[in-house]
C-alpha cells in the first residue's frame, strides 16, 4: 500500500483566469452603459478571451 501525503499534487490554477475574464468582462459591460444586454455578452467575451489566453499562453494547462 502506498500513501500519496508526502506526495505534493499540483492543483490547477485555470479557474482564476476564467474568473478575471468574466469580471473583467462583466465590469468592462457595465462602465460602457449602453445597455443591459451589453454586459452578459462582454462578460462572455471575457469569458472566451480567457479560454484564449489559457490554451496559449499558460503553461501546464490541460485546456486544448
Amino acid at each position: 500500500m502506498t500513501t500519496h501525503h508526502n506526495e505534493k499534487e499540483e492543483e490547477s490554477v485555470d479557474y482564476l483566469y476564467y474568473l478575471v475574464g468574466l469580471i473583467s468582462g462583466l465590469f468592462v459591460g457595465a462602465i460602457l452603459g449602453s445597455g443591459p444586454v451589453w454586459v452578459p455578452i462582454l462578460g462572455a467575451f471575457g469569458l472566451l478571451f480567457a479560454a484564449f489566453f489559457v490554451s496559449l499562453f499558460v503553461k501546464g494547462s490541460d485546456a486544448a
